[in-house]
């Protein structure tokens, strides 16, 4: 590979990204094997390149690491908030049942006992509505005691289910310490026996540079120092 395919390739990730963010993205996997092929002619990934050149500073915003980090973090915080607040229902649903079940039972006392009266005195009608009140009340409480239950399973399921985001952060995390243990491979491996700041300076221009549009001429250097003077 030489050197124009290798600034080719490491360029190809900014050239995807402003696809992606351009009304024109690429939809279709034809699409996306032509960007790619493009590789084949890297003097035009290298122009195409350099107009995005160059790439976004090492701020906090931009540093991978950094970014994973807090989604890792903030992701763990979110969880154990959730699951303060399914504590908290759950334990609302467990109170509802014991309430429930406390009502049953007097009602189920009013039922012996209007049953009793009702069958000495089956013609007192106020006897007759009590019992049949005090069994639509109940039916009415096994009702909601059943809704309170699934209720129950319910958040059974959900707590089961957040152990995923756990998962999700360990998995995260596992990408994270990957990312550092190849951070440190590329230093070590790029690593020099002399100290960049012993390094001589590399030159702006060279003899065979073609592009040298960029370069600071003598008349510019001259005209700054003109400009500091002035000041």
């Amino acid at each position: 590979m030489t050197q124009e395919e290798l600034d080719a390739l490491m360029n190809e990730d900014l050239e995807m990204d402003e696809i992606t963010e351009s009304e024109e993205s690429v939809d279709t996997p034809e699409e996306i094997d032509h960007v790619f092929n493009d590789i084949e002619n890297p003097h035009a990934y290298r122009v195409s390149a350099m107009q995005s050149w160059p790439p976004p500073p090492p701020t906090d915003d931009n540093k991978m690491v950094h970014q994973l980090d807090d989604v890792t973090k903030e992701s763990e915080a979110k969880a154990s908030e959730i699951f303060d607040l399914i504590e908290i229902i759950s334990n609302d649903l467990g109170n509802g049942e014991k309430h429930i079940k406390n009502i049953k039972a007097i009602i189920d006392s009013n039922l012996a006992l209007f049953t009793t009266l009702h069958a000495k005195f089956p013609h007192v009608e106020a006897f007759d509505t009590q019992l049949a009140q005090n069994t639509q009340a109940k039916e009415k409480l096994d009702s909601v005691e059943q809704i309170l239950q699934d209720g129950g399973d319910a958040i059974m399921n959900v707590m089961d289910i957040m152990q995923y985001q756990d998962i999700h952060r360990q998995k995260i995390e596992r990408v994270i310490n990957v990312m550092r243990a190849l951070s440190t491979y590329m230093n070590h491996l790029f690593s020099g026996k002399i100290d960049d700041s012993k390094r001589v300076t590399s030159a702006v221009h060279i003899h065979g540079d073609t592009d040298t549009d960029d370069i600071v001429s003598s008349d510019d250097i001259e005209a700054l120092l003109a400009s500091f003077g002035q000041k």
